[in-house]
């Protein structure tokens, strides 16, 4: 059996729901993915939940998401919706504007 190796990547598009506003999640979600060697963004939506793309090796996006389900201290994560997406530009990991 072939292990899939850590070259492999892939984009997720999370959607957090709880108290994620004004917790520094967005600061933590950037941190951590920078850590990650992570690409994409986060923001704020109108509608009280924090939006993110992340895109990256297999294992750094779980590991992403793994940190997503809790946030910083501050923050209770009620729910996670995690769906597929395209890959976001290249760059480093970004805080986008609320929408």
């Amino acid at each position: 059996m072939q292990e899939q190796s850590d070259s492999a990547h892939t984009t997720r598009h999370l959607l957090i729901h709880g108290r994620v506003q004004g917790v520094c999640y967005r600061a933590g979600a950037q941190r951590e993915a920078l850590r990650l060697g992570l690409h994409g963004w986060v923001r704020n939506r109108s509608s009280g939940e924090v939006e993110a793309v992340v895109a990256g090796a297999e294992t750094a996006v779980a590991a992403f998401i793994a940190w997503a389900r809790t946030g910083p201290p501050a923050a209770r994560v009620e729910r996670l919706e995690i769906m597929e997406t395209d890959a976001p530009e290249p760059g480093p990991f970004s805080l986008r504007p609320t929408e």
